[in-house]
């Protein structure tokens, strides 16, 4: 993967690792030059095409779901009280984002472009500075099914920006179908997992470096190497599988503010390593949905640890995150469960 690495440290200016220049410019637009300058001159342009985001106009292709899990803090699923006052715990933030766009068709085949970043802000007298800020762009193209002139433009165009095939026989990613719908979404998951891995290359990078602890927005159990790192904690602010079901998932849905369940294992599934998890209430959801500041948080999974230690663990990190839910992370529609930290990182990502 080419990566345009950036680093800095608190309270100073970030600058970039190369030279001006010596970058390749892995743009969509330098993607539709290349292919309309290697292509034949009978291909027309209104082949060509940047509209909105796959990540916009995709349907969520995760189905809720409810999943049993076993409680390791205790004999069964409860409400606790956080005790003690919240108290600012985390050093940094992680957050990545990805954009995948279909730049060209090619005998009605969409061939996407893929860019993902991922960036670690550092906190150090109440400012924010960059840590390390990773980019990356590809082409997803499903090779298999695309024309021999196609595969040559996208061949001659590997030593700029590298090309995926997302028809490899080895792929478990690949599309079921050749419904142009089917290999857009397949593309969209290899960006995913593409961005999955930087996010993770650059948590690696931090524990083996640093030494506080790292708020990640979303899972760790995604790799062994960050689901068994005591310095991160992942908080997970989507619920499309809830990890509890019947009086177990009432009491979750009816939380407080300030009150977590008790710790429970999630158990390793397809590309998830074991992880220890729990539900945490960040504000009073009074008069609104009971995800409302619902939030679930991964740690490493507390192998040979007491029950005491379980618990205390869990209601020390959870003090972290609730001295987090100020300042409001506004304007974003997602502020109940978005710490500010994390929309600092989705700023500098976009810009």
């Amino acid at each position: 993967m080419t990566l345009d690495v950036r680093d800095g440290v608190a309270g100073s200016a970030i600058e970039p690792a190369v030279a001006a220049g010596a970058v390749p410019d892995t743009s969509l637009r330098t993607l539709h030059r290349h292919l309309a300058a290697h292509l034949p001159a009978s291909v027309d342009w209104s082949r060509c095409a940047s509209g909105l985001s796959l990540e916009l106009t995709s349907e969520s292709p995760e189905l809720p779901r409810l999943i049993e899990a076993e409680v390791i803090e205790g004999g069964s699923l409860r409400a606790v009280r956080v005790p003690g006052a919240p108290a600012a715990g985390f050093v940094a933030f992680l957050d990545g984002t990805q954009t995948s766009r279909v730049a060209w068709y090619d005998g009605g085949m969409p061939i996407v472009h893929g860019t993902v970043a991922a960036v670690i802000r550092v906190r150090k007298n109440r400012r924010m500075a960059t840590w390390r800020l990773h980019r990356s762009a590809r082409v997803y193209a499903p090779r298999r099914l695309l024309s021999a002139s196609m595969n040559a433009a996208l061949s001659a165009l590997e030593p700029v920006m590298p090309v995926v095939d997302t028809t490899a026989a080895e792929s478990t990613d690949a599309p079921s179908v050749e419904h142009p719908f089917a290999v857009a979404d397949a593309a969209r998951h290899f960006v995913q997992r593409d961005r999955e891995r930087l996010e993770q290359e650059l948590a690696a990078q931090w524990c083996n470096v640093m030494s506080g602890p790292l708020f990640v927005d979303g899972g760790i159990g995604g790799s062994e190497r960050t689901a068994s790192q005591d310095c991160l904690a992942g908080v997970v602010k989507s619920h499309r599988t809830l990890y509890a079901s019947g009086a177990d998932l009432q009491r979750v849905l009816r939380l407080d503010a300030g009150e977590r369940s008790t710790v429970f294992r999630i158990t390793s599934a397809k590309r998830r390593t074991t992880v220890a998890s729990w539900y945490l209430r960040l504000r009073d959801w009074t008069g609104r949905d009971p995800m409302w500041g619902l939030v679930r948080v991964e740690t490493a999974e507390p192998r040979g640890a007491t029950a005491a230690a379980i618990t205390e663990r869990a209601d020390e990190i959870s003090r972290w995150v609730l001295a987090e839910v100020s300042p409001l992370a506004l304007p974003d529609g997602r502020w109940d469960k978005m710490v500010y930290g994390v929309r600092d990182c989705e700023e500098v990502l976009r810009s």
